[in-house]
């Protein structure tokens, strides 16, 4: 049966005046009721074990008072529910299927050579300094690569490290606005996409996401044997740079970008810096031994 179909044979049977507040509320608070019943029956099995007999007729049921209501609600704010399920199918996809590599255009490929980035290069990470307020210096290529690192902090956590999350989005999304500025990258042949992708408030975006995630690691242990991440990290991700060219990668791709830079964070950590080898085409990081 077509979804559509099922939503207006399934209104027929649905009370009060569409729209309504309470209308809504009532449909609302009946989803709510019919969820509780399926986890009451799914309880009863896990009490009673094979003597609760046969319960596939009783998960059709319930199942189908959900779906009911499901259908009521979309039907409540005006929407037709193969819209709401070809929605999730979407979100689905963005969420969970790695991006094809055959359909990942770098965003500078079309630009001269002087404003793309590097396809390999490696990064060097180095500490000086007291144990209790490391400095750190990042050289690419043999030139120093921004300022001199501190943690920024009253007590040392490793936030020095978080060039790496800025590595990581360029080598695995092809974007990273900071790295750009750093490198001299800026495809400042269209002036249109230096004021906005390369421009402050891109970089903006991009710093303000690195300490967003950096608090969300630092709250599950710097990503250590992490393989998912939470969705309303990654759709915050999406939802920040939703006006810039970042936005066609798919919340799977911030997801590889996150967890590869924190695997690379996490050795450097553990051996008081190194060099991560960054490989634009196989969108890889590498973590490498310090000489």
């Amino acid at each position: 049966m077509d979804m559509n179909e099922y939503q207006q044979r399934a209104q027929v049977t649905s009370q009060g005046e569409r729209g309504d507040q309470n209308t809504k509320m009532v449909a609302l608070l009946g989803l709510s009721g019919e969820t509780g019943s399926l986890l009451t029956l799914y309880k009863k099995v896990l009490r009673d074990g094979s003597s609760f007999g046969s319960m596939n007729d009783r998960i059709v049921e319930e199942l189908g008072d959900v779906l009911w209501y499901v259908a009521d609600i979309a039907a409540q704010f005006g929407l037709n529910l193969s819209d709401v399920a070809d929605a999730n199918l979407l979100k689905i996809k963005d969420r969970w299927e790695p991006s094809n590599p055959l359909s990942f255009p770098q965003f500078d490929s079309e630009y001269p050579e002087e404003e793309r980035f590097p396809r390999v290069f490696e990064a060097e990470f180095c500490n000086s300094g007291p144990t209790t307020h490391p400095r750190l210096e990042v050289f690419i290529s043999g030139q120093k690569f921004g300022s001199t690192l501190t943690d920024n902090a009253y007590t040392t956590d490793d936030y020095r490290y978080h060039d790496l999350l800025h590595l990581s989005f360029a080598t695995v999304l092809g974007w990273s606005p900071v790295l750009r500025a750093l490198l001299k990258r800026k495809r400042k042949s269209s002036p249109m996409c230096d004021e906005v992708e390369d421009g402050g408030r891109a970089a903006a975006v991009e710093e303000g996401l690195a300490a967003l995630i950096f608090a969300y690691a630092t709250q599950h242990s710097l990503l250590d044997g992490v393989t998912r991440l939470d969705w309303p990290l990654l759709r915050t991700c999406k939802e920040m740079t939703a006006h810039l060219e970042v936005s066609s990668r798919s919340s799977n791709d911030w997801e590889d970008a996150i967890l590869q830079a924190f695997a690379v964070w996490r050795e450097m950590k553990r051996n008081g810096g190194g060099i991560v080898i960054c490989n634009l085409d196989s969108r890889r990081l590498r973590y490498q031994d310090p000489c």
